[in-house]
């Protein structure tokens, strides 16, 4: 199944190069991360590796579905709508962090309760094997961050005097982020199963409600500045209210 993610992904991405579709650095990020995820899949790092390949699969099928339908010229979902429309001529990373933020503040939650059902949410032991293979996903995503620092350089070169000042900073702090976000995503992966309990009315509203919190951060990162700081302000994730009798909880 990944492999055919990863030559999809690929097909797409040959286009969106040649155009000089500023959509194409995000997806390249992604396919490389897929790459990577496919390489620790076969090195035996997760604790259930057929049930990570098919989270990872329905996660990446979001993003794709939503780029599909923009470059077919129909409206993709709000955070997507945001990100893919951002100004050709802001820097690189914050086109690659634009896409992030929508794909694991939006996307992330729907591909987790895709692939858990109700009833495994309420199985503490195969939830708690399902939340270390989600946090062992962070390890690979963590481990890219100093590569894809280094291809971005490699290829649209260093930046401005302070972009090669900060990347230290953009470093650990986009690691930061992803652990930041990652607890807030399993906390609405929760959210949106308790709806799915009461019926698809309440599911389509909380996730209606999620889709809003998405497309406002993700707008909040197109104002001018450095998005790194911006985030250390304001954190990456978003995090949907508890419903009544939802218990606290987080991946940590």
């Amino acid at each position: 199944m990944i492999d055919e993610l990863i030559e999809r992904m690929a097909t797409l991405l040959e286009p969106l190069r040649v155009a000089g579709d500023q959509r194409q650095y995000f997806h390249a990020v992604y396919q490389r991360t897929t790459v990577a995820v496919a390489e620790e899949l076969k090195r035996g790092g997760f604790t259930d590796p057929e049930w990570v390949e098919r989270w990872d699969v329905v996660f990446a099928d979001l993003y794709l579905d939503a780029l599909e339908a923009a470059l077919a010229g129909r409206e993709p979902t709000r955070p997507w709508a945001i990100a893919f429309g951002a100004p050709a001529d802001l820097p690189v990373l914050r086109h690659v962090l634009l896409g992030m933020n929508a794909h694991i503040n939006f996307d992330l939650p729907q591909a987790l309760v895709a692939v858990i059902t109700d009833e495994q949410f309420d199985d503490p032991a195969l939830l708690a094997r399902r939340e270390a293979d989600h946090k062992a996903i962070d390890t690979v995503l963590s481990s890219r961050v100093a590569a894809e620092d280094a291809e971005r350089t490699a290829v649209y070169g260093p930046g401005t005097l302070l972009d090669r000042l900060l990347r230290p900073l953009n470093r650990l702090g986009t690691q930061r982020f992803l652990r930041e976000a990652r607890e807030k995503v399993w906390a609405n992966a929760i959210a949106l199963s308790q709806a799915r309990r009461r019926d698809p009315d309440a599911y389509a509203a909380v996730l209606a409600q999620l889709e809003e919190l998405s497309a406002a951060k993700v707008g909040a990162l197109m104002a001018p500045g450095q998005v790194i700081l911006k985030l250390a302000a304001t954190g990456f994730g978003v995090r949907l209210p508890l419903s009544p009798g939802q218990p606290q909880t987080t991946a940590g």
